[in-house]
């Protein structure tokens, strides 16, 4: 996340409370009795029978809470048969699965086994995209800072995340930002990745930088292939924040606004199939706005999942979008699930 503006204030505040902080610490961690409280919110404080939200239909949302102190901070979520995963900024995991009145069972906590550095700052931890190929529970994290992505295999029941499998720096995001670097990224079902950086900004030919992102299409396993640049260009104002695939094989990426003090704002759009190829400008088409006075938030993660629709076979595509709090008492974990109407 681009988070300078929140930096700032919560460095200032420490260092009035704190004179002799002089520097990050050990980021937590959480502990091994995973506890989680769900309370539902309504899309429209004003309107709770509020449904229809452009081209999504709500279908709920609730604010998670836990009284462990490590809670929070999620950049990205996957939604796979039925359970959550919640991926932090710090390399913290929860897992969990909702009842249709959204009571949570099945909590678990953990920790990634390993990342590009080898200490537990910020700096050594910074996931801020996660993907999971969900017919070999294989995931891969993308690392802020190092502009990194590491692979990590399941465990032998299935759990994804459980193994450190290698990690590459590709030179197509060397020169990405530190604090803006793969903040997006999904494996499509072909077996290819897209990565969007959340700040870095293609060069134009006088030296200027152009309003898109530079992203980058991997043929396979990022650790094994190399990839072919092109731009993604957000709506105007806002800065992607992740993305995920849709079972049509497009796009939903969730792009993020953000105006001081802490006024969040998030735009869904959708890239159609086939518009990702090397050199391309790709624009999305926005099908939803998310902002106050609806129930709004710092946003990050989306993903998609499939449900059955009641009373029939057929089944429903589902968005799922969650909130990073950045660990402070002015933001809220949110989780919020929609239709997918077009």
């Amino acid at each position: 996340m681009h988070r300078a503006p929140i930096i700032l204030f919560v460095l200032v505040s420490v260092q009035a409370v704190v004179p002799a902080w002089s520097g990050e610490s050990r980021l937590p961690l959480l502990r091994d009795k995973a506890e989680m409280t769900v309370t539902r919110v309504p899309l429209d404080p004003v309107d709770p029978t509020r449904r229809r939200l452009g081209g999504l239909t709500y279908l709920g949302g609730a604010v998670l809470r836990s009284r462990d102190p490590a809670f929070g901070g999620y950049s990205s979520l996957v939604v796979d048969r039925g359970q959550v995963t919640l991926l932090s900024d710090g390399g913290n995991i929860v897992r969990f699965r909702l009842d249709a009145d959204w009571r949570p069972h099945a909590i678990a906590f953990s920790a990634l086994p390993g990342g590009p550095g080898r200490g537990w700052s910020k700096r050594d931890r910074d996931s801020e995209s996660l993907t999971i190929d969900p017919a070999t529970q294989t995931g891969w994290v993308g690392f802020e800072h190092w502009n990194a992505i590491g692979r990590y295999r399941a465990s032998s029941d299935g759990t994804p995340l459980v193994r450190f499998d290698g990690l590459v720096r590709p030179k197509a995001m060397a020169d990405w930002p530190d604090n803006g670097g793969p903040e997006s990224m999904v494996r499509l079902r072909d077996g290819r990745f897209v990565v969007i950086a959340e700040t870095a900004r293609p060069r134009r030919a006088d030296g200027t930088r152009g309003p898109g992102r530079r992203a980058i299409l991997f043929p396979g396993d990022p650790l094994a292939t190399q990839p072919v640049g092109f731009t993604y260009m957000p709506p105007t104002g806002f800065s992607p924040a992740d993305v995920a695939a849709l079972p049509d094989g497009r796009l939903i990426v969730l792009n993020r606004a953000f105006a001081p003090p802490f006024a969040f704002s998030n735009s869904i759009s959708v890239i159609e199939r086939g518009a990702i190829r090397a050199g391309a400008v790709v624009r999305g088409r926005e099908i939803a706005r998310l902002a106050a006075p609806l129930v709004h938030d710092n946003f990050e993660g989306i993903a998609v999942s499939l449900e059955p629709r009641e009373g029939s076979s057929a089944r429903d595509t589902v968005v799922w979008i969650v909130s990073d709090d950045n660990e402070t008492v002015l933001e809220r974990t949110l989780l919020l699930k929609f239709r997918l109407e077009r």
